[in-house]
């Protein structure tokens, strides 16, 4: 298993941290679906002991990253369309009603930072940035998350998101994140007028119009191995 060239983790950190740092490994590509994850490779990256990462790495099986096979092997989960799928309905529901709860809540900072979150996504969109995308994305759909309230919520959301930004990079990736800009600035409009109702459908479609996969059946920039599986999927309607 190839082991990044980046900065350990400071000592001081939790081990929320050594799931992040993993969480994200995967989802940007750096660890390939199908590779072979080796908690005493991944301690000596990130500068911590094996209890962090065998935790971190318990989490990412029960969010759907990692596969583990007790006495064999702990790899990087395929990409399961099945497994998206569902994931991206739980997603969906969650922010519209994380919409819905907020909108009464929501201060003038929260919209201004709304704003100011969609702005830094739509150049990043430009760029061709994905990373900065979705760092943009991330912050501007916080906000009614946070405002919501519901610790319940934003705790399922940060299990099921990971599968989900999958196909995320893939939408920011390509022209659609046009598409996703249009809707950020409508879901802001409609949060600032107080029209709850407008706003959760808005944001209920922003997130369940989210791709599976491209057309061409890859998982997006950044990944190494595509890992596709498509035992589970659909055939086209």
């Amino acid at each position: 298993m190839p082991i990044p060239r980046t900065p350990a983790v400071a000592r001081t950190l939790l081990r929320d941290d050594v799931y992040g740092r993993l969480r994200d490994a995967i989802v940007d590509g750096t660890f390939a679906p199908g590779e072979q994850l080796r908690d005493t490779d991944l301690a000596t990256w990130l500068g911590v002991s094996r209890t962090p990462v065998r935790e971190a790495l318990l989490r990412l099986t029960q969010a759907g990253l990692v596969v583990s096979r007790p006495g064999r092997s702990t790899s990087v989960s395929p990409v399961d369309l099945s497994a998206v799928r569902d994931a991206r309905g739980v997603v969906a529901a969650l922010h519209e009603l994380a919409v819905r709860e907020s909108v009464p809540h929501l201060t003038e900072g929260d919209i201004s930072t709304m704003r100011e979150a969609n702005r830094r996504f739509g150049l990043a969109i430009e760029w061709g940035d994905v990373e900065a995308a979705i760092r943009a994305d991330d912050e501007l759909h916080a906000v009614p998350v946070r405002a919501s309230g519901n610790r319940a919520l934003a705790a399922v959301l940060d299990q099921f998101t990971p599968m989900v930004r999958r196909a995320e990079r893939l939408r920011f990736s390509s022209l659609d994140g046009r598409r996703s800009f249009a809707r950020h600035d409508e879901l802001i409009q409609l949060c600032r007028s107080m029209d709850a109702d407008g706003a959760a459908m808005v944001a209920f479609d922003t997130w369940h119009s989210l791709p599976s996969v491209p057309a061409d059946g890859s998982v997006g920039s950044g990944t190494r191995s595509s890992g596709l599986d498509t035992s589970d999927a659909a055939p086209p309607g």
